[in-house]
């Protein structure tokens, strides 16, 4: 099918499970606050990217939710570690004959419905996709075909993600485009020190 999917990955979002390490520097009701409105950034690109949405939740799949739609599958996030879990989501999006795959978090408050059709349209011409954020990891990652490499056994919430993602592809001989430099929030100095583009 020619319709890109674009997958989620959320956390429920409940008081004290989400931005622990914001909530330790500020308060469970501040880092919520934050993460749902994180949360409704991230919606407003999806919904404006033209994609169908697959929502990943990691606690359970709620009757209510901002990117529940019409056009949207929701599932529960499963494997012993992100990079597994992300595996997973991917593969079953292959298996639903999607042939561009974008997958993104709830962290990037800068995120937009452009930068993810960027992402569906580097797609087109290149194996994979990365947008690298500037705490060293990334914000998406795209596949138009399956890269377990990209996925299995690695360290996660390091600042060598983003670099260790380009080795595999350029060790697998993968084609790639790469998405501008994007802030997430995860503690209280990412908050500080973000600086929204007001033009």
């Amino acid at each position: 099918m020619d319709t890109p999917l674009l997958i989620i990955f959320t956390r429920n979002p409940i008081r004290g499970n989400v931005k622990t390490r914001l909530a330790e520097s500020t308060d469970k009701d501040f880092a919520l606050n934050v993460y749902n409105t994180l949360r409704e950034i991230t919606r407003k690109a999806a919904f404006a990217c033209g994609a169908d949405l697959a929502v990943y939740y990691d606690d359970h799949i709620p009757e209510n939710d901002i990117f529940l739609g019409t056009k949207t599958q929701a599932f529960l996030q499963s494997g012993s570690d992100l990079g597994i879990r992300m595996f997973n989501a991917f593969k079953q999006g292959f298996s639903d004959n999607y042939q561009r795959i974008a997958l993104i978090g709830t962290d990037c408050p800068e995120l937009t419905g452009r930068l993810l059709t960027e992402a569906f349209d580097l797609l087109q011409k290149n194996s994979a996709v990365l947008g690298p954020a500037k705490d060293g990891g990334y914000y998406v990652v795209g596949l138009n075909k399956p890269c377990p490499g990209l996925f299995i056994d690695k360290q996660w919430s390091t600042g060598r993600v983003f670099r260790e993602a380009v080795e595999e592809l350029d060790r697998s001989n993968i084609d790639y485009g790469v998405l501008p430099v994007l802030s997430d929030i995860d503690t209280v100095e990412d908050l500080e020190n973000f600086k929204p583009d007001r033009s």
